[in-house]
């Protein structure tokens, strides 16, 4: 008879779940820290933000607002047009990468809606990645596909961004070291450090067929040349975004084009990191803080306008066109409904003969 006791005792396997508690906790902790540092910062900005419009005259803030010229005006939503035509390519480079033959009708629709609703309502993975679904899955297109087109298009976005602040902090670091407050060197080294990084993702995605895994799920990254027209374009709509809120500010601020738009991109920036819809008061604080020097009430009166014109004219537009967008294909599917099977058709014409 065999000694049962002889034998070694294998420790209870431990089940998958218990496995993964420990990558689990660290990654809720890991949110929980973004969140906390987001809300941080949105908040430090609602503060700084009500401490430089405190003292602010309304009246002279109304007539700021209202002293934008029509040539002003007309640039502002000329660039805006600009860059949201150009978020449209966002979509379009996406979809060629994910091998999706989609009308562009339908491309330009689901982009703009979408970043036009992200914009405003903030949560783009979740507010953009809802749109996208809603107009592509008619056309086939599977949520992963959606969430896969969707951080393509955010890889364009920041690989854009980066290009630009390396070409301005570069090239003006030192009207920008008196605008900010920092040392010419520290914002070449800042420059230097994002034309870097660009330059080694643009060789690292040359190299060979590269791609990550996000929740689980495989994302094919582009090649060389859809990532290069990736940073082009996004560089332009960083620009044109940019050149929105440039052309409304007051004249005579002296200030070059080149050395705003890092300015530009630092709000925008921490604006996202915010989490706040739009960016909303960390944008507005960061562009106060770094033009302080100016005038605030028409600096002010130019970001009003800047938020009219970039943000609540193309949300209300996008929430029309995603309006019409429901009730034609409501329409056409009661249009299917009453229609009468070609079947049934065929067999009362041959009944009747």
């Amino acid at each position: 008879m065999n000694d049962m006791s002889s034998r070694p005792v294998s420790p209870p396997e431990m089940s998958s779940a218990e496995a993964l508690q420990p990558k689990e906790r660290r990654s809720r902790r890991f949110a929980w820290i973004g969140m906390a540092a987001s809300i941080l910062l949105f908040g430090a900005s609602l503060v700084v933000l009500w401490h430089i419009v405190s003292d602010i005259d309304i009246n002279e803030l109304k007539s700021a607002f209202t002293a934008a010229s029509f040539r002003q005006i007309g640039l502002a939503v000329l660039f805006t047009a600009i860059s949201y035509g150009l978020l449209t390519c966002y979509d379009a480079i996406a979809l060629r990468q994910l091998k999706l033959q989609i009308p562009y009708r339908t491309t330009a629709l689901a982009s703009f809606t979408s970043y036009a609703v992200s914009f405003t309502l903030g949560f783009p993975l979740l507010t953009a990645g809802t749109v996208r679904y809603w107009i592509y899955s008619p056309k086939g297109v599977k949520p992963g596909r959606v969430a896969s087109l969707t951080v393509i298009a955010g890889v364009t976005f920041w690989l854009g961004m980066a290009l630009v602040l390396a070409w301005s902090l570069i090239s003006k670091a030192d009207e920008l070291a008196s605008l900010v407050y920092t040392h010419i060197w520290m914002n070449q080294l800042v420059g230097l450090g994002a034309a870097v990084f660009v330059a080694a993702y643009m060789i690292w995605v040359s190299l060979k067929r590269r791609s990550v895994k996000i929740q689980g799920w495989k994302l094919e990254l582009p090649g060389f040349r859809l990532s290069l027209a990736q940073i082009l374009i996004g560089a332009a709509d960083v620009c044109a975004g940019a050149g929105v809120l440039f052309v409304l500010l007051p004249g005579g601020h002296n200030l070059g084009f080149e050395t705003f738009v890092a300015v530009y991109i630092f709000a925008v920036m921490l604006g996202v990191a915010s989490h706040a819809p739009g960016g909303l008061g960390v944008f507005e604080a960061t562009i106060l803080l770094a033009l302080s020097s100016y005038p605030r009430e028409p600096v002010l009166g130019a970001l009003l306008l800047y938020r009219l014109c970039y943000y609540l004219i193309p949300f209300v537009v996008a929430l029309a066109l995603l309006g019409g967008y429901e009730i034609r294909n409501r329409i056409r599917g009661a249009r299917l409904a009453f229609k009468p099977d070609e079947d049934e058709v065929a067999g009362a014409e041959l009944g009747g003969r």
